[in-house]
C-alpha cells in the first residue's frame, strides 16, 4: 500500500482537470488552500460566472481523524470509531448552457486503522452525467468511454459498476435517476492494492475524454427562457440528492470537513416549482420518459461514431 503514490496521482489529476476547464472556459479558477484543525487539509478550486461554466469546482482533500464517520463505517462495524486517513478528488461542473449537461466525478482512497487487527483500505469513485436536454449521441459517447475505462479489468466490470451507478444516483422520493449514470464503485480492494489503484486511475483518466466532447458540442447551442427555466428546475433534483443521499457529502460534513468545499458542488441557482409536469410530446417530457431510469444505453442507442478528444 503506497499512499504517497495515490496522493501524487490525485494532485496530478487535479491539475489536469483544472487546466482543461480553464482552457475551454477562458476563466481562471480561484485557488483556495485550506487546513483542517483535526488534521490534514486540501485545496478547493472554484470558477464562477465563466463564459462556459456558471460554476465549476475541483477539490482535492487529504484529511486525518481519530474516529471514522458513521457514513463510512455503517457497512463496516469492525472499523467504527477507528482512526482514519482519507484523500480524494471531487469535481462538479455546472455549465451555463442548458443543452450542456452537469457532470460529477470523484476518486478517493480511505484507510482505517482499528486498534485490533490490520489496517483496512479501499478505493471508491466514479463519474456520472446529468443532462437537462439529453442527446442520444452524447449519452452513447459517455457510456462508451466509461466502458473503455473498465475494459482492461474484465468483461463484466463496466456492467457491474454501471448498474451500481444507476442504483446509487437514484432519488427514491422522486422515483427517478439523477441523470443517465456512468460508473460508481466503492469498497474496492479486491485483487490487491496495485490492481485496485490501476482501476481507480483508469476511471479518473477517462473523465475528460468522456465529458469534454459533449461540452464542446453543446456550449454554444442556442437556448431561451424556457430551456433556462427547465435547467434551474432540474438542478433542484441535484440539490435534493446531494443533501439527502450522497455519502460523500455526508462523510465530509460528519468528518468536520470544510463546509465551503463540501457544498461547492451545489449549483449557484436552482428552483422548485409546485407540482410541475412537462408538456406531453415536448423535449422536457422525453427526458422524463426516456432517460430518468436505468437503461442499457450501449445496446439501445445503437452503434454510432463519436468524435475524439485529447488533452494535448
Amino acid at each position: 500500500m503506497d499512499t504517497s503514490a495515490v496522493k501524487g496521482y490525485l494532485n496530478d489529476l487535479h491539475d489536469r482537470i483544472t487546466a482543461a476547464a480553464e482552457g475551454i472556459d477562458g476563466g481562471i479558477f480561484r485557488r483556495d488552500p485550506w487546513t483542517r484543525p483535526e488534521g490534514g487539509g486540501g485545496e478547493s478550486r472554484v470558477l464562477s460566472e465563466g463564459t462556459v461554466f456558471e460554476r465549476a469546482g475541483v477539490s482535492f482533500s487529504h484529511v486525518f481523524g481519530d474516529k471514522m464517520p458513521p457514513s463510512a463505517s455503517s457497512l463496516r462495524p469492525e472499523i467504527a470509531g477507528a482512526p482514519f486517513e482519507a484523500m480524494g478528488l471531487s469535481l462538479v461542473f455546472h455549465p451555463r448552457n442548458p443543452h450542456a449537461p452537469t457532470t460529477h466525478c470523484n476518486v478517493r482512497f480511505l484507510v482505517a486503522s482499528p486498534s485490533s487487527g490490520p489496517a483496512q483500505w479501499w478505493f471508491g469513485g466514479g463519474f456520472d452525467l446529468t443532462p437537462y436536454y439529453p442527446y442520444d449521441e452524447d449519452v452513447l459517447h459517455w457510456h462508451r468511454t466509461a466502458r473503455d475505462a473498465c475494459q482492461p479489468f474484465g468483461s463484466g466490470t463496466y456492467q457491474r459498476y454501471k448498474e451500481w451507478c444507476d442504483r446509487y444516483f437514484f432519488l427514491p422520493h422522486r422515483n427517478e435517476t439523477r441523470g443517465v449514470g456512468g460508473l460508481f464503485f466503492d469498497d474496492l480492494n479486491q485483487g490487491g492494492f496495485e490492481r485496485s489503484f490501476a482501476f481507480t486511475r483508469s476511471v479518473g483518466d477517462h473523465f475528460l475524454p468522456a465529458y469534454m466532447p459533449i461540452l464542446e458540442r453543446r456550449k454554444n447551442q442556442a437556448y431561451g427562457e424556457r430551456e433556462r427555466g427547465f435547467q434551474l428546475y432540474r438542478r433542484g433534483r441535484y440539490v435534493e440528492f446531494n443533501l439527502v443521499y450522497d455519502r460523500g457529502t455526508l462523510f465530509g460534513l460528519q468528518s468536520r470537513g470544510r463546509t465551503e468545499s463540501i457544498l461547492m458542488s451545489m449549483p449557484p441557482l436552482a428552483r422548485w416549482d409546485y407540482d410541475w409536469h412537462p408538456e406531453p410530446g415536448s423535449a422536457e417530457a422525453r427526458l422524463y420518459e426516456d432517460f430518468l431510469r436505468p437503461r442499457a444505453y450501449l445496446d439501445e442507442l445503437g452503434h454510432r461514431g463519436t468524435p475524439q478528444w485529447s488533452s494535448s
